[in-house]
């Protein structure tokens, strides 16, 4: 459940109630109170700079359209003008949460930004041209009892946002990611700058929140993409080179490695492969014994066990390399139709069984040995477990 909820809660959330309680429970200084009007511009400028560093157009788009409706609000005193806001923005957030990335001075980028440019051009005619008639409709509710009287913005601001929330929530638990995430909790800090504040400065600290909510889902992002490995979720080998400096002087490293790997993707393909390499990471992730495993590159994986010697871990990785042998992982072929027929025949020749096995190699820090040195004996230790048979846990 941490995998869930942790990117959810983590850093947008937090974010969020820094900035409430910035808003609403502490009383700011004179000096800083002044310094508080470059936040949003900074916020911006940064975040800018990084959406082109790190090649992330969805975050230069949002900031975009949070630049273009706090400048409006703070430039224009007008309720038609709130809320219309307080419709468009939370629905272009949410279109952005959903764009693929491809780029800002490209033909799918200058597309966007026409799109956000002639929202603001007719957002604009419509405000000076037909203001009753916006007003009007901005105000009309179906029936009497779903007119919300206590929203200031109107009932359509308030289903906009609530949709928005409900869409980007339900593609945050189909893509559990920080980045996703954090265009939820930009929603909330859009709302309680619209409907709950009362004052401009508040509502720019809002605003300025949301984009850094979304700016510091994108380092989580890049953190996660430098220090995780994609395909199988497991911690990457920086991550487990800086780990290994932190080590105590007391530990044991296993180093796995599956068995007739190049024979797997040689007959299945790659995509069976890649299957495998998940399969095996997801037992490793359920190691005994205080075990934290990596991905160490190509078919290989390392364990390291703190406080820990090799003796110790050898039932825990017996136990982890008899799970992978019994499990059962299904191929299925080629033939086999996209949806279940109704009476399926021949079952068994749409159905077959690849059996998966580890080899593993572990050896324990002794004397003053580095753990590079601890490395280079567990992958000694490995390479005997292939040579005398393979599917099997060899001690150094």
């Amino acid at each position: 459940m941490r995998t869930l909820f942790y990117p959810f809660l983590v850093p947008g959330g937090v974010l969020l109630l820094a900035v409430a309680v910035l808003v609403h429970w502490l009383e700011v200084p004179a000096g800083v109170e002044a310094l508080l009007g470059y936040v949003p511009h900074v916020v911006l400028a940064l975040g800018l700079f990084l959406g082109w560093r790190f090649n992330r157009s969805r975050l230069i788009f949002a900031l975009l359209v949070l630049a273009i409706a706090e400048r409006a609000l703070a430039l224009t005193d007008g309720a038609l003008l709130l809320r219309t806001v307080a419709v468009l923005l939370p629905l272009n957030l949410t279109w952005i949460s959903f764009l693929r990335e491809r780029g800002l001075l490209t033909p799918w980028g200058l597309v966007r930004v026409a799109i956000i440019g002639a929202q603001v051009a007719a957002a604009g005619w419509l405000i000076h041209a037909v203001p009753d008639r916006l007003s009007a409709w901005l105000r009309w509710t179906p029936t009497h009892w779903l007119e919300l009287t206590t929203v200031s913005v109107g009932p359509w601001a308030a289903l906009a946002l609530a949709l928005s929330a409900l869409i980007v929530l339900l593609h945050f638990l189909r893509r559990p990611a920080v980045f996703e995430a954090a265009f939820f909790w930009a929603l909330p800090a859009i709302f309680l700058g619209l409907f709950v504040t009362h004052s401009q400065q508040a509502m720019t600290l809002y605003f300025s929140g949301a984009g850094l909510i979304l700016l510091t889902g994108v380092l989580e992002t890049s953190h996660f993409m430098a220090f995780r490995d994609e395909l199988t979720g497991l911690a990457a080998r920086r991550a487990m080179n800086e780990a290994l400096l932190k080590l105590g002087s007391r530990y044991a490293i296993a180093m796995v490695d599956i068995d007739h790997f190049k024979k797997i993707n040689d007959r299945y393909g790659h995509d069976v492969g890649d299957q495998v390499l998940r399969m095996v990471a997801a037992k490793l992730a359920a190691v005994a014994g205080g075990g934290r495993p990596f991905r160490y590159g190509g078919e290989e994986f390392a364990v390291i066990f703190p406080g820990k010697g090799a003796e110790e871990v050898v039932p825990y990785l017996e136990r982890l390399r008899i799970s992978i042998e019994q499990a059962e992982f299904v191929i299925r072929s080629r033939r086999r139709p996209r949806k279940k027929p109704e009476n399926p025949k021949n079952r068994g020749s749409t159905r077959q069984v690849l059996k998966v096995a580890v080899s593993i190699g572990v050896a324990e820090r002794g004397g003053k040995r580095a753990p590079e040195e601890v490395l280079k004996a567990a992958d000694q230790a490995l390479y005997r477990a292939k040579k005398q048979g393979r599917n099997q846990v060899c001690r150094k």
